[in-house]
């Protein structure tokens, strides 16, 4: 190691890092407690004795003889872990700088870990490391286990004998019982299937997840519970037709199992799953967009079909992120302030909004935007620019007009307008970084995905001016289709507080224009940036985080006191109005009544806690607020965009990104990289390679990182908004 790396010394954080290390501890306890309480669910000794005693002990006039026990064994885990979670994050962020943080937690464990993260590529499941196959195949161990145990303990109990006393054929009564366990298996994937877009999450985090990141498993659990759901429900058809009860398609009884509920849930998830599909969500972005809110009527008559008291074992990972949603929604009723625009002559748009500086983020992150201008309904993701510790109070982001919505919103700004409404939710990242860990940095992009790349090299930029440690030597090999796209490099530097040179910041840059032979005439050239100076409302404020800066505080108590307030209302509601006429027996109480009761009172919870939380943050930072919107007023030229001191302005303001960067640009026409040269030839002991661009592309370097030829080569593949 670096010498100059290793005399790095948090300054304070050590007692924060001895409890974060205790709340792992505990947090790996009850997970692994957890996923073995799954392991058992099938098998005889937890059906016939653990359960039978849980409930038990835990049968009152306030939870009824199955709510409790499964609250117990199925909700509180999920629920402790989210609530440590936001302990252990919100010390994690208070303890030591990110950048630091990497380079003392980054090189023992990366490098003892290199094998397990090497990338392959599998065709349906895409670019994937060893760490992520291994924990994917114990999964579908854990499916294959729970289906084959409950197979080899009900079969053993069917004969013909006892197949003839309920007037049935031995395989329609196997047909029966495999239906039931197809939707059983089914709901093992349920449990974890919102875990993964809970965008404020404080579970992932533990495990060292981003949602960003962890959209695959979103998509892979997806898949598997809708064919095993989908295989559920045409057994049934099959096995309902064989001994004559089509009739039960449209029963809808009071007590049990509904039929019609389950069908109108599995109408909803077949529509929302056929637009999932990569062909037809690139093509037609906006039906997959809507299609997909089609998981609220799937999820409610999910409960109403099953009832909440086995909904119950499913309800956590919905739960954590109805509150997520919840919060994102408060956050997007307000206006964001947009400051200005840089509009590039490649289609491409940079914005410029006013943040806090209580609002801090990782490279790489993503926002979510939304301009009611276009549409009133979409949410488009795009990756931060910018960077949270160079840039105090503001935020941008790069949107590239590759779509109808990119499109209308280049031809907006490209007009004169004034201002611009638009609402953001986020920023979503990773809690910390570990590029310092690496001696060379090599960014491969092509096209707009040299969007996360500008973050991180300004996040660079920072460290070496600011930062006593070394920061690694940065190689960016971008590609573009035309020359007017090179104008995006220009971007690498923000409008304002960007040093002129980089004094300790080693930084190379490889562009290929491949549709180009030769650089066009001077006179062809268009390479002018313009800046677009808006004037934001008085209502306009700053993006700020929803919860404050102790957010994750702040999401730990909003998840145990709505729990809380929904346990209160459920034990009045069962002690006063269910038990006087059901009196524990689960048959005579209307299920779906029940059902409906529980999600109300669980969306009241959830309204109280989050609701209470964000106006007294909101209070909180009006002031904040107030006098940096105030500083601003004198900062926006309020001239118009014809008027020579606008011109002179933009020709200042863009004259020293495109002088500095300019030196540092070796360009190459006609040309693709040669990334297998480029990489091999690198001899330093630890290269991180980063991609982001084109599918083709992130599998040639993954292939490439993961061909065993050189082991200093460390792959990530970098997720980028459209």
């Amino acid at each position: 190691m670096d010498p100059q790396r290793s005399s790095v010394v948090p300054p304070f954080g050590g007692g924060n890092n001895t409890i974060r290390a205790a709340i792992m501890v505990v947090v790996m306890i009850v997970f692994s407690g957890y996923l073995f309480l799954w392991v058992m669910i099938p098998t005889n000794p937890y059906r016939l004795n653990w359960l039978p005693e849980i409930r038990k002990q835990t049968t009152s006039t306030y939870f009824g003889t199955i709510q409790g026990a499964t609250y117990l064994m199925f909700a509180f885990p999920v629920l402790l872990i989210a609530v440590l979670g936001c302990v252990y994050v919100h010390l994690g962020k208070k303890s030591i700088d990110n950048h630091t943080k990497g380079e003392i937690n980054g090189n023992n464990n990366n490098h003892r870990l290199a094998i397990w993260k090497r990338p392959m590529i599998i065709k349906g499941l895409g670019i994937v490391t060893r760490i992520e196959i291994a924990f994917f195949i114990m999964f579908i161990a854990l499916l294959i286990w729970s289906f084959a145990t409950y197979m080899r303990i009900n079969f053993a109990t069917i004969t013909p004998n006892t197949a003839a006393n309920k007037g049935q054929l031995v395989w329609e009564v196997k047909l029966d019982r495999t239906s039931d366990w197809l939707a059983i298996v089914g709901n093992i994937a349920f449990v974890f299937l919102f875990f993964p877009v809970t965008r404020g999450s404080s579970v992932l985090p533990l495990f060292g997840l981003t949602s960003e990141g962890s959209v695959k498993y979103h998509i892979w659990l997806g898949h598997i519970v809708m064919t095993l759901f989908t295989a559920h429900s045409f057994g049934y058809v099959i096995y309902w037709a064989s001994v004559r009860k089509l009739h039960k398609l449209l029963e809808w009884k009071k007590t049990g199992f509904s039929a019609i509920a389950g069908e109108l849930s599995l109408v909803a998830g077949l529509i929302l799953w056929a637009t999932t599909f990569p062909r037809i969500r690139r093509k037609m972005f906006e039906v997959f967009f809507y299609t997909h809110h089609m998981y609220i009527p799937f999820v409610v008559f999910f409960i109403f079909h099953v009832g909440i008291n086995y909904a119950s074992m499913m309800i956590p990972g919905f739960f954590l992120f109805v509150i997520d949603r919840y919060l994102r929604f408060l956050q997007s009723r307000s206006n964001a302030r947009l400051l200005s625009a840089r509009v590039l002559p490649c289609q491409a748009v940079e914005l410029n909004f006013s943040k806090t500086t209580g609002l801090s983020y990782g490279p790489t992150s993503i926002i979510f935007l939304n301009v009611p201008t276009i549409s009133k309904m979409q949410w488009h993701p795009f990756t931060v620019s910018s960077s949270s510790s160079l840039e105090s109070d503001t935020l941008s982001v790069i949107i590239k007009g590759e779509g109808k919505w990119s499109n209308k919103l280049y031809q907006l700004l490209s007009s004169s307008i004034d201002r611009l409404n638009v609402s953001i939710e986020g920023p979503y990242g990773p809690a910390s970084t570990d590029f310092l860990r690496h001696e060379l940095l090599v960014m491969v992009s092509g096209g707009s995905g040299v969007t996360p790349f500008i973050s991180i090299i300004r996040e660079l930029i920072y460290t070496s001016k600011n930062m006593k440690c070394k920061t690694p030597e940065i190689l960016l090999i971008t590609s573009f289709k035309n020359s007017n796209d090179l104008t995006m490099l220009d971007l690498i530097l923000p409008l304002c507080g960007a040093p002129s040179e980089f004094p300790n910041l080693d930084l190379k840059i490889e562009a290929y224009v491949t549709r180009e032979k030769a650089a066009p005439p001077k006179e062809q050239e268009n390479t002018k940036i313009r800046t677009v100076w808006l004037k934001p409302n008085p209502s306009d404020a700053p993006i700020s985080p929803i919860l404050g800066p102790n957010s994750y505080l702040w999401l730990g108590a909003i998840i145990s006191s709505s729990f809380i307030i929904y346990l209160i209302f459920i034990g009045i509601l069962t002690r006063y109005t269910i038990y006087p006429v059901d009196r524990n027996t689960n048959k005579i109480y209307s299920t779906s009544s029940r059902a409906l009761l529980h999600m109300l009172f669980l969306c009241i919870g959830i309204f109280i806690a989050a609701t209470s939380a964000f106006l007294t943050n909101k209070s909180r930072n009006a002031r904040e607020i107030t006098s940096q919107i105030q500083n601003m007023e004198g900062a926006t030229p309020q001239a118009s965009p014809n008027s020579s001191f606008y011109y002179n302005a933009d020709r200042e303001l863009e004259s020293l990104p495109q002088q500095s960067i300019s030196q540092l640009i070796n360009l190459h026409y006609g040309e693709r990289p040669d990334l297998k040269k480029i990489l091999f030839e690198r001899k330093e002991l630890s290269v991180g390679v980063l991609v982001c661009g084109p599918k083709k592309m992130r599998h040639e370097v993954a292939n490439i990182c993961s061909s065993g030829l050189a082991a200093n080569l460390h792959f990530e593949s970098i997720s980028f908004g459209w």
